[in-house]
């Protein structure tokens, strides 16, 4: 049996807690751990998969560095930066494709990158009354021969991708905070789950200062 010492208890209360605590701290009191572990538990992953490559995962390759599995997509909210809606399909398929999943359907203007060039044209979106703001491909920018235009376009691609950048700090935190680097499964549908589960619990990193905030 250990028994601490008034010197212990005394450096116990004056050190610094670390970022690490802090963020351990704060997820503890906003995340409903126990009723989360109960839904997990049935289906969690016992480990002991096969070494074959998932028949649901496909290579693609981005800029000389080709990658290996899925891709989540993601509809950010524009002012409050928080995830409302997540979908997934295998590496290689293109972003364009998940747009209209990706809208809760009240959008007045949507932002996205290149990837999602020509989504207004596609038949999903037809009849969507949204303004789209998509940004150019580099290279369309580039080749404007005129100074003053391309001046004006590139000033204008920089507003565009100053809101369109929302979307990337989700992101960040489910890799920062929640350290996740790659799949842990096999199958769209158990990784498609942790990764809603990741971007709900960036949802509360994210908001987390109100929601600890008192009230009353």
């Amino acid at each position: 049996m250990t028994q601490l010492t008034f010197g212990d208890l005394d450096y116990g209360f004056k050190r610094k807690r670390t970022r690490r605590e802090l963020f351990l701290t704060e997820m503890e009191q906003v995340v409903p751990w126990q009723s989360l572990l109960a839904l997990t538990a049935p289906v969690y992953h016992k480990g002991g998969k096969d070494k074959q490559p998932d028949p649901e995962m496909h290579q693609t390759k981005k800029g000389n560095q080709y990658y290996f599995g899925m891709k989540a997509h993601i509809g950010v909210d524009a002012e409050g930066g928080l995830v409302h809606t997540v979908t997934t399909t295998a590496a290689n398929a293109a972003d364009v494709t998940q747009a209209g999943n990706l809208l809760h359907g009240k959008e007045e203007a949507v932002f996205g990158d290149a990837g999602y060039v020509g989504v207004e044209k596609r038949q999903e979106n037809a009849e969507r009354k949204t303004q789209w703001y998509i940004a150019e491909k580099r290279g369309k920018v580039a080749a404007i021969e005129d100074a003053p235009l391309k001046a004006i376009v590139t000033e204008w691609e920089t507003a565009k991708a100053k809101i369109r950048a929302r979307v990337e700090h989700p992101f960040r935190v489910i890799k920062r905070q929640f350290g996740y680097v790659k799949v842990r499964f096999k199958g769209l549908a158990k990784n498609t789950a942790q990764i809603v589960t990741l971007f709900a619990l960036s949802n509360l990193w994210m908001a987390r200062r109100a929601l600890l905030r008192p009230t009353g």
